[in-house]
């Protein structure tokens, strides 16, 4: 009986150390499936390697530290009341029809009131129903753009700095984006920076072109510099693009806001550029109410079609009673076009005094501004203040980081950092300039003159 005993314990044993060995399997097994797993629900091929964009993170830093935010380009005063009135009519009008879906490439009334408004303005009769299309935001109209018109192996010429979206939508579209950058001519030392001073090196932009280029993407006036292209400029690009046979889709948000006599001129309207261009819209910017989110894409027919391919199928349609509050805005524009009671006259004098006073603090606080020439953020060069800065204390990569993040935290002052809209390589070119933005109420410039004085 002990031996059964024995026996007994010893078959246990040996059970019990086989079950050990197996658990070391089972938990490798377990952890591959994991891991395949894991793997399975990574990010498509398409999409890795895609970051977290610098609204996010600035945005987090905003809420925690509450900083006089000079960063966003939003408004912080009211829009025209004539603009928000219209959603609280729209709200209590009659017709049932204001709460329901609308036309999926247009609100009616909208389109009909953009194709009114850009057919004098370009020299060609926009038909509202084929050669407009209103999106989530100039976003999505960008989005559309390029997700219909570029393909895999596709190349897509892209401005430095520009709009942090630019390059992913481009790689989402299985195309290559290939960089050049505005670059700084010399100025007189110690004189003032105007955004001009900003120019593509020609034989670079030449360079870029080949048979694999399906479009450049042009920003004017521009994102952040403020670089408004002038015609010079603008014929170089259409040259290039008719040459190689290239779509140009115009980012014009800021079509409006210009400054010191400086022309906007739609790069459509150039000899043999309508039938190759797509311009893009905000009224956003338009008419100061970004959360609107309400944008437009128009051009010839057969180039907007491919981006309503593109909309049917993933925004559909966008907020019936937004576009609507849109269009009756524009029609009261519209009645007062080229007068001075006009909003898209009186915006940017409002923003030329509220621009040079921006120039003037920063310039006292011992930072080199580039003067824009249209739309509302201000580049400008913080390395001569480098000395009373401890860059140390933060971890990023990029200086233009490190310094916008201690001025956040211990200034109190937000702006954004500029290498967030460069290429990997051509990040160094942001690294000494912080973008403000200076379509903010008199008091909060006067809030960030009074912390800069304070600090200097």
């Amino acid at each position: 009986m002990l031996r059964n005993c024995r026996n007994a314990l010893q078959r246990s044993r040996l059970l019990l150390t086989a079950k050990e060995r197996r658990q070391p399997e089972r938990q490798q097994q377990s952890a591959a499936v994991a891991s395949s797993s894991m793997e399975k629900f990574d990010l498509p091929k398409r999409l890795q390697g895609s970051t977290p964009s610098v609204w996010n993170e600035y945005i987090a830093l905003a809420m925690q530290y509450k900083p006089l935010n000079l960063g966003q380009g939003f408004p912080d005063d009211a829009a025209p009341e004539y603009v928000t009135n219209s959603l609280a009519d729209i709200a209590h009008d009659a017709n049932p029809l204001l709460h329901q879906y609308t036309r999926g490439y247009g609100h009616v009334r909208l389109v009909q009131a953009l194709s009114k408004l850009y057919s004098g303005l370009v020299g060609h009769e926009l038909n509202p129903l084929s050669d407009i299309l209103i999106t989530s935001g100039a976003y999505e109209a960008l989005y559309s753009t390029i997700m219909g018109h570029v393909d895999v192996g596709d190349e897509v010429i892209i401005i430095e700095p520009f709009f942090d979206c630019y390059e992913p939508m481009v790689k989402m579209a299985g195309g290559v984006s290939r960089f050049i950058p505005l670059k700084l001519r010399k100025t007189e030392e110690g004189g003032p920076i105007s955004s001009a001073d900003w120019v593509l090196d020609d034989a670079e932009l030449e360079g870029l072109f080949n048979a694999k280029t399906k479009m450049i993407i042009l920003n004017t006036p521009h994102n952040p510099i403020g670089k408004v292209f002038n015609r010079t400029e603008l014929e170089r690009i259409a040259e290039l693009c008719r040459k190689w046979n290239v779509l140009c889709v115009s980012d014009e948000v800021y079509e409006w806001l210009v400054f010191d006599g400086a022309e906007h001129i739609r790069i459509c309207t150039l000899p043999g550029m309508w039938d190759r261009t797509i311009t893009l819209g905000s009224a956003g910017k338009t008419f100061s109410v970004t959360g609107w989110k309400i944008g437009w894409a128009y051009g010839p027919t057969q180039l907007i079609r491919n981006l309503q391919m593109v909309h049917q199928n993933s925004v559909y349609t966008c907020p019936t009673p937004l576009q609507e509050g849109v269009a009756r805005s524009f029609e009261v524009e519209l009645a007062r076009l080229g007068t001075p009671e006009s909003y898209f006259l009186s915006l940017p004098r409002e923003l030329k005094q509220k621009r040079d006073f921006m120039a003037k603090f920063l310039s006292e606080a011992g930072m080199r501004p580039t003067i824009p020439e249209g739309g509302y953020f201000m580049l400008a060069d913080w390395s001569p203040l480098a000395s009373k800065v401890d860059l140390s204390t933060e971890p990023d990569k990029h200086r233009d980081y490190k310094f916008t993040k201690w001025m956040t935290k211990n200034m109190g002052l937000q702006g954004i950092p500029p290498s967030a809209f460069y290429s990997e390589p051509n990040k160094p070119l942001g690294e000494d300039f912080v973008r403000y933005c200076f379509i903010k109420k008199q008091e909060n410039l006067d809030k960030a003159a009074e912390l800069l004085r304070k600090w200097k």
